[in-house]
């Protein structure tokens, strides 16, 4: 089975966002807006993601436009991110078993490059994520589509990948300098991170890329020391999205609620 989890950038709009999930209501089993990043995650898995994934992708274009966008979450296009991840037993994958999601990847940015016009650039086993955000147009051409953006929706960084799980820690009693100083420090190779100012609020933004190697619980008690030492406190912790159930039972269940977790958020959950 396959699972996409499409980012768009847009997240205030409620009806907006509902309409484009019901574009994709066959395989969609979540949807996670934010008001400040202005971006809303729509997860999807089934058989029917691939024609979802574009169908919502056609709908975000005609009502979008990147121009008018105004968000902390850094982003290339309307469509910004579109990974294919192939779901094992465990919700988890090994690299050798990205062929169908590279499949789809491929055609996904071709269809959507030569009908949409829009540019897509390719992530995975030949480049990161990053490697785009910093190089796309100017150290690269998009593998498809035009070589330009689109005017109003920019263009779409499509990949294969394993799991990941995006997870936020907000934080108090810390300036902008400081949040962005722990980002730094607990960044590594499992493990990316941004730190945000979302209003009144200060958030280290994470991407956990190796799940299992380094998980949330890991990752919060990473943040929290350094917090800790800069005379701050955790407020809060959110999920993005959705993760596997076995990552969530790498966790300590008697901490699941304090870092903002539960049976619900499993993939395996909504797929019922």
């Amino acid at each position: 089975m396959l699972e996409c989890v499409i980012n768009v950038s847009e997240g205030r709009d409620v009806a907006l966002i509902e309409h484009l999930g019901r574009s994709a209501s066959s395989s969609l089993l979540d949807i996670h807006s934010d008001i400040y990043h202005n971006r809303s995650v729509f997860t999807l898995a089934g058989s029917t993601v691939l024609s979802d994934a574009i169908s919502l992708t056609r709908l975000a274009i005609d009502q979008l436009d990147l121009g008018l966008h105004q968000g902390v979450h850094p982003r290339v296009g309307i469509v910004d991110v579109v990974p294919f991840i192939p779901l094992g037993d465990d919700g988890l994958v090994h690299p050798v078993q990205l062929g169908e999601a590279l499949r789809a990847r491929d055609q996904f940015a071709r269809i959507v490059g030569e009908e949409l016009a829009l540019p897509c650039f390719l992530y995975g086993p030949e480049r990161s994520l990053p490697d785009i955000r910093t190089s796309a147009f100017s150290q690269f051409d998009p593998d498809f589509g035009p070589k330009t953006p689109h005017p109003r929706a920019g263009a779409c960084c499509v990949g294969a990948r394993g799991a990941l799980i995006a997870y936020n820690v907000n934080i108090d009693g810390v300036d902008s300098k400081m949040t962005k100083l722990i980002a730094k420090n607990v960044r590594r190779r499992e493990l990316r991170t941004l730190g945000l100012e979302l209003g009144e609020t200060l958030q280290v933004s994470c991407n956990l890329v190796d799940p299992i190697a380094l998980g949330i619980e890991k990752t919060y008690d990473l943040i929290a020391e350094q917090v800790r030492e800069l005379g701050g406190k955790i407020r809060g912790c959110e999920l993005v999205g959705l993760l596997p159930a076995r990552v969530l039972n790498e966790v300590a269940r008697d901490r699941w609620e304090m870092l903002g977790l539960s049976e619900e958020a499993t993939i395996e959950s909504r797929l019922g």
